[in-house]
């Protein structure tokens, strides 16, 4: 047997590797950093944005990776609850007809395999019944269909609100569109 060595993977050299957590993160090393007093405020800005961008994205990068590695774990324990369900149910068969043998010392034997299969009918029926009403309980998602709808409205009202607001030239500041109607600070009317 040969040793493993840390370029064989640890389960056999046939085994396929795990993928390495590749992610991409914020830099460990100290980068250079502009002087503050040399950058305008908008740099500032602009290379805050970035990095929170570069941060937020690689959080989520992060975040994905650990999942995927967790949920590979469960699939692979999953397999043998799986397997252990099919044993069970193939055992249930034994049982029947144990039952039905023990029914068939004081009953006629086909009596005690109607009988234990007259059982087996009603517990199937039970399932059933108890599966048809919690099929029937499920409602379509409102509130996520409420959500949807208004945002799309609203995204409508704003692209029709900087379309009919008329065009910017090129050397003005955009303020956007201008609001023609009156102004309310009272809380209570909105």
């Amino acid at each position: 047997m040969w040793p493993v060595t840390g370029t064989q993977p640890r389960n056999g050299r046939h085994a396929k590797p795990e993928p390495p957590l590749a992610v991409p993160a914020v830099p460990l090393s100290p980068e250079e950093l502009p002087q503050l007093a040399d950058a305008s405020l908008g740099d500032l800005v602009r290379e805050a944005a970035t990095h929170f961008s570069t941060l937020f994205r690689s959080e989520v990068e992060l975040a994905k990776a650990e999942v995927t590695t967790e949920l590979r774990k469960g699939v692979k324990g999953s397999i043998f609850f799986i397997l252990a369900l099919a044993i069970v149910l193939f055992s249930l068969f034994f049982l029947f007809i144990t039952v039905a043998e023990v029914l068939a010392i004081w009953l006629p034997q086909w009596a005690g395999f109607g009988i234990v299969f007259g059982l087996m009918l009603g517990a199937a029926a039970g399932c059933a019944l108890l599966g048809w009403r919690r099929m029937r309980s499920i409602r379509k998602p409102e509130r996520t269909i409420s959500t949807v709808r208004d945002t799309g409205a609203a995204l409508t009202r704003r692209s029709a609100g900087y379309r009919g607001a008329g065009e910017f030239s090129a050397g003005q500041p955009s303020t956007g569109p201008v609001s023609t109607g009156p102004v309310s600070t009272d809380p209570s009317r909105e």
